[in-house]
């Protein structure tokens, strides 16, 4: 509407101009090749105009014939770029969707409208990786690392890809170079932690989540606990490569991230006797049975107050259990030494003592504890065979049970040797599905 009344404006002014000039007075006379002409001073300057706005139009009307192919090739271009971006949508909305046939449909629409552009490739990337298609998916994230603008997306692709595939090395390699790219990406921090525990460099690990709790990629709590347990494995390592100095500094470093951590602790008071600091060692393992006793800690325990005789041991043990003595893991422990010493009777009150403490049902190890002691003593040997018989229907022992699979394992590990999930291991009884649960051996120290 303004630019009719503008141009209605213009006319006018065009149409007063001309009156105006007409009106002019004087007379004009033009000879060119023979030809003579005379008129008024209005009409010579009205031609002059006619003539300028004819140039004008003519100008105007070659411009917009010269022009027109690539106008036209503009409006292509703008057509094609709509439609892309409409396939892009439609294509994520059908990924969203779980629609893979759908999804490659709208992304090849729109690498075609878009000629092939990095956006098209990622999506493409998506309906293939939906589709089922590793080897289309890979092709494509390949091609997205090599713009800049895109390389960061394609290796978080190609990470997952490389891990689906069991290529753990080459996904390690990847989220590296996505950590050199953006060190602050919380998916790139995880995935190195994932990775580097599963291919066992602790030391890497221990890195990555010292970085992800200084950055706060994970909260305090939740990198401490991690950052515990990567340590203890690394401690362990350091043992088994002759490195036990190191590893007494590393395991240190654990205990003081974890110190509610029995298993931590344990590991360190056997370091702290082997080193022969055996008051150290005994230090640690009581202020810890204190906290939470535990079979490991008395494991430890027999390495920092060796004993001479099995009667001596089991005086040290009885030193052990008074600093948790109504817990079932004391009285377990002193019917152990008082077996081992030969002391059936206190053997047998334990035991019985253990029971009490937990919960009145005796456990299946307690069961073969009871068919031990009545073995022992060679004055029953149907009391022995009746224990462990009611030992295959006994409630399972406490053990190192993964919280992800709920598969029991002998020791702790900070991988699940069922489903390799980090960090996930509890002392706590597993549940029983169908006859006493398998028990996965580990390596220890």
């Amino acid at each position: 509407m303004r630019r009719f009344i503008g141009i209605l404006v213009l006319a006018a002014l065009a149409m007063a101009l001309a009156a105006w000039l007409a009106d002019m007075p004087g007379t004009a006379t033009v000879e060119i090749a023979g030809w003579r002409v005379d008129t008024s001073a209005g009409g010579l300057a009205t031609a002059g105009l006619a003539l300028a706005f004819a140039f004008v139009l003519a100008d105007r009307i070659w411009r917009l014939v010269t022009g027109a192919p690539r106008r036209f090739s503009e409006w292509r271009r703008v057509r094609r770029t709509r439609r892309g971006h409409a396939a892009l949508a439609r294509g994520l909305v059908a990924i969203a969707a779980g629609e893979a046939n759908e999804a490659q449909r709208q992304a090849r629409l729109a690498a075609r409208a878009l000629d092939d552009a990095p956006v098209a490739r990622l999506l493409s990337a998506q309906a293939a990786q939906l589709s089922g298609d590793a080897a289309s998916a890979r092709r494509y994230l390949e091609a997205m690392r090599a713009s800049p603008e895109t390389e960061f997306a394609a290796l978080r692709g190609l990470v997952g890809e490389a891990m689906r595939a069991g290529e753990d090395r080459r996904a390690l390699e990847l989220a590296r170079r996505a950590r050199e790219l953006k060190p602050g990406a919380p998916w790139v921090t995880a995935a190195l932690v994932d990775l580097e525990t599963r291919s066992g460099d602790w030391a890497a690990a221990a890195e990555s989540l010292a970085r992800a709790r200084r950055t706060k990629l994970l909260p305090a709590e939740q990198a401490d606990a991690n950052a515990a347990a990567v340590l203890h494995e690394r401690a362990r390592q350091l043992v088994r490569e002759d490195l036990k100095r190191d590893a007494m500094a590393v395991a240190e470093r654990a205990h003081r991230l974890a110190p509610d951590r029995p298993e931590i602790a344990a590991t360190l008071a056997s370091l702290y006797a082997k080193d022969g600091r055996l008051r150290a060692a005994a230090n640690l393992v009581e202020k810890e049975w204190a906290r939470r006793p535990h079979p490991e800690l008395a494991a430890a325990h027999r390495l920092a107050r060796p004993a001479a005789n099995p009667l001596d041991r089991f005086r040290q043990v009885e030193r052990l259990a008074r600093n948790a003595p109504d817990h079932r893991e004391s009285h377990v422990a002193l019917a152990e030494a008082a077996l081992e010493a030969e002391l059936w009777g206190e053997a047998k009150r334990h035991a019985d003592a253990a029971v009490a403490a937990s919960g009145g049902d005796a456990s299946a190890g307690l069961c073969r504890l009871f068919a031990r002691i009545e073995q022992s003593r060679g004055d029953d040997p149907a009391a022995a065979s009746a224990w462990l018989a009611r030992a295959a229907d006994a409630p399972a022992d406490p053990a190192w049970t993964c919280r992800s699979c709920g598969q029991p394992h002998a020791a702790w590990a900070a991988l699940c040797a069922n489903c390799g999930a980090f960090d996930r291991l509890e002392w706590r009884a597993p549940a029983r599905l169908a006859g006493q649960p398998a028990t996965i051996e580990q390596k220890t120290v």
